[in-house]
């Protein structure tokens, strides 16, 4: 396949959708099957979005591992590969993921599944930046983390000892790469499907 990017690769990070596991935030409004089914299809959804052009090689990031059968069907049905996130949190298991692909590409850019904002343009403007210079690519999140994140070379203490989940992790972002001396380029502010009225308003996009 003929890759816009070919010297670069796309990782998404992916939890199985084991009801009870996943999405649990859109619990008891929904119950925990309707909330693992929300996950599959904002999965699917960030898939489609992913391969809309042939950018770069994709590979789906799976936790625990990669043999849960929604992960067997993904395989089947887009041109991706399957890995296993490695790490004891999320910013270990981020780490372990750039530090493997950028042994292999020269740039790299992780995001979750959950994103509805997120274009293929953005995806492109991250990778544009990335040739062009800048060190990272961030796009920050509205609720005060970040939804996707681009690197040329592994940057381990920008995910070391920190606390995910909380309003902070984007201003923490910043001021360590300031210390690290990063040339860093922000797309714009997204949202992802954190809680039940994230989710009715991706069904209102989705559904408009």
């Amino acid at each position: 396949m003929a890759y816009t990017f070919p010297d670069s690769v796309l990782l998404i990070f992916c939890k199985a959708p084991i009801p009870g596991q996943v999405k649990t935030r859109l619990q008891p409004t929904l119950n925990a099957e309707q909330a693992a089914e929300a996950h599959r299809r904002l999965t699917h959804m960030t898939l489609q979005r992913a391969f809309q052009q042939a950018l770069c090689p994709v590979e789906l990031h799976c936790a625990p591992d990669s043999h849960d059968d929604f992960f067997q069907d993904c395989i089947r049905r887009y041109p991706l590969t399957l890995k296993t996130q490695r790490g004891a949190d999320l910013g270990e298991r981020m780490q372990h993921a750039f530090a493997d692909a950028l042994s292999r590409y020269r740039h790299a850019v992780l995001m979750g599944c959950d994103c509805p904002s997120l274009t293929i343009d953005d995806l492109q403007q991250a990778w544009m930046n990335l040739h062009e210079g800048h060190d990272a690519v961030i796009a920050p999140a509205d609720d005060g983390g970040y939804v996707m994140i681009g690197l040329n070379q592994a940057q381990p203490s920008l995910f070391s000892d920190m606390s995910w989940g909380h309003d902070q992790v984007m201003a923490a972002t910043r001021r360590r790469a300031k210390d690290l001396g990063l040339k860093i380029y922000e797309l714009d502010s997204q949202w992802d499907v954190d809680n039940y009225q994230d989710w009715r308003r991706y069904l209102a996009l989705a559904n408009g």
